[in-house]
């Protein structure tokens, strides 16, 4: 399996990309007319791809990096950046969506991450690219590989949050297309 994911993972930095794009395509979900009940799922979400991501990061491309290029300040400054959307994740978890200032909270998180990434993408990633070039492939490898050994443990929890910040109409069409399939295969006799 380890050859596999070798050759199947994306670069390190592609990931990267790739979660920063998850997680701002989950930002762009959360409106003011939204229930309360996706809200929380929505920031859920957010919180726990926020989670994962800056561990990966801080376990594995931040000591890449760090060894040939000492001089990247935004490597030292992810660290307090991290820190801050850590705790702002906690302070969301002890909030109802009902509270007064639960989307408050929410809209820092945001801001935050979007500077985040703004560093990440236009100074980190560029860097790694150019200085790391040869290990990129590994390096996404072996973050694929920490990813899943991630989910396992919290797939529940990613489960339950990507049902509930579906659109009602996805639940709609399945249930649907579930409902007109069982009474063709009970039609037809196939069982």
């Amino acid at each position: 399996m380890a050859t596999l994911i070798g050759k199947l993972s994306p670069s390190i930095t592609n990931l990267i990309r790739i979660d920063h794009a998850q997680v701002l395509a989950t930002f762009q979900q959360y409106h003011a007319g939204t229930s309360l009940a996706k809200k929380q799922a929505l920031a859920e979400s957010a919180c726990l791809a926020l989670e994962l991501h800056a561990e990966l990061e801080e376990e594995i491309f931040y000591p890449a990096l760090r060894e040939l290029a000492s001089d990247v300040g935004v490597v030292e400054k992810s660290f307090p950046e991290h820190a801050e959307v850590r705790r702002l994740i906690t302070r969301l978890r002890g909030m109802s969506p009902a509270d007064a200032q639960y989307e408050t909270t929410f809209m820092e998180l945001m801001r935050d991450v979007m500077h985040h990434v703004a560093d990440e993408e236009t100074t980190l990633l560029p860097a790694a690219e150019r200085l790391l070039p040869e290990r990129l492939g590994d390096l996404g490898a072996e973050m694929t590989r920490r990813r899943l050994q991630q989910l396992a443990s919290r797939a529940g929890e990613l489960a339950a949050n990507t049902v509930r910040t579906l659109p009602e109409s996805a639940f709609l069409a399945t249930s649907g297309l579930m409902a007109a399939g069982a009474t063709l295969f009970g039609r037809s006799g196939v069982r």
